[in-house]
């Protein structure tokens, strides 16, 4: 949902549209501008994916502060795990100060007062979760805060939640937003209780997120022919085995979901300009299947057509 585009507003209405659109997608906070009013520019969109949300914002340069004030009204209690697309912020809270930079994580407990900002142009894209949702208590969240980078999760939860926000749109809109919201809480579970480095936690919070973390990493290696249950058991730690055992308890047959996901992919490129000027084979290659005899076949089962005429089809519509 687009909350706000400054294009075409007047200064003043700019300047009251940001503040209205930050109080719609966030917490009670004050907004200071750093820039003229003529300057303010800003594109900011709010997705639902089930009990959390992801607010993407564009702007030029401002502080958001959240005092003492802010957070005695009344307010949802929420934790907002969010990436630095460009732009360099400086985020502080409970004492301390941190440069987030493009692509950095920063967690922000939104149930206490804290400063961020950037000058130039920034963008922020920001997953947030209510405390009741993510599960944890509020020692918890902040002692992971700093940390992050400390927990073996933290490469899997950015780039997992990078690519969530390059496709938001159409993500939000599918069937599948629902789910796909609820784990990535998981993921942000897993995160938080290995950066605050937890043991009370700890071996819980990672057998629970098993799957969720199974799926977000083979995602982002579909493209890899060598990707198969045993490299994502290595991956996690876990025997061939039990990554069987804990798929087949959630209704996840894994061979099967890894080819789906790679006929989604190549369906998608088999359209796009660039894979319409490759050869079919090299669209399957490009999407992980090593013999393009047994994806044509596959991708018949799936879709009822063959690739080529799939692709025939979509440059006739």
């Amino acid at each position: 949902m687009l909350l706000l585009d400054t294009a075409g507003m007047t200064p003043d209405e700019r300047i009251d549209g940001f503040r209205a659109a930050m109080g719609q997608a966030s917490v009670p906070c004050r907004i200071e501008h750093l820039g003229p009013a003529r300057d303010v520019a800003a594109r900011m969109h709010l997705w639902q994916f089930g009990p959390a949300n992801l607010f993407t914002a564009d702007a030029t340069g401002f502080r958001l502060v959240r005092t003492a004030r802010h957070v005695r009204m009344e307010a949802p209690l929420v934790v907002a795990l969010a990436v630095q697309p460009h732009g360099r912020g400086r985020f502080s809270q409970f004492g301390a100060d941190h440069l987030v930079g493009p692509g950095d994580l920063m967690l922000s407990d939104l149930t206490a007062p804290y400063v961020f900002s950037w000058t130039g142009t920034g963008g922020s894209r920001a997953f947030q979760v209510p405390y009741e949702a993510l599960g944890l208590p509020v020692d918890v969240v902040r002692a992971a805060g700093p940390r992050l980078r400390a927990s073996p999760v933290h490469g899997l939860v950015q780039a997992h939640l990078r690519r969530m926000a390059r496709s938001a749109a159409e993500l939000a809109d599918d069937a599948g937003a629902a789910a796909l919201g609820t784990a990535t809480v998981e993921l942000v579970r897993a995160l938080v209780v290995s950066a605050a480095a937890d043991e009370r936690r700890g071996r819980p919070v990672l057998a629970e997120t098993l799957v969720s973390r199974v799926l977000a990493y083979a995602r982002l290696h579909l493209t890899d022919p060598s990707l198969g249950p045993a490299r994502l058991a290595a991956a996690h730690h876990v025997s061939v085995r039990k990554l069987y055992q804990e798929c087949a308890a959630a209704g996840i047959s894994l061979e099967q979901w890894i080819i789906d996901q790679r006929l989604e992919l190549a369906r998608a490129q088999l359209v796009a300009p660039l894979g319409r000027r490759r050869t079919i084979a090299a669209v399957a290659r490009s999407c992980g299947f090593t013999d393009p005899s047994h994806f044509a076949r596959r991708f018949r089962d799936a879709y009822g057509t063959t690739p080529r005429e799939w692709r025939d089809a979509a440059g006739g519509a």
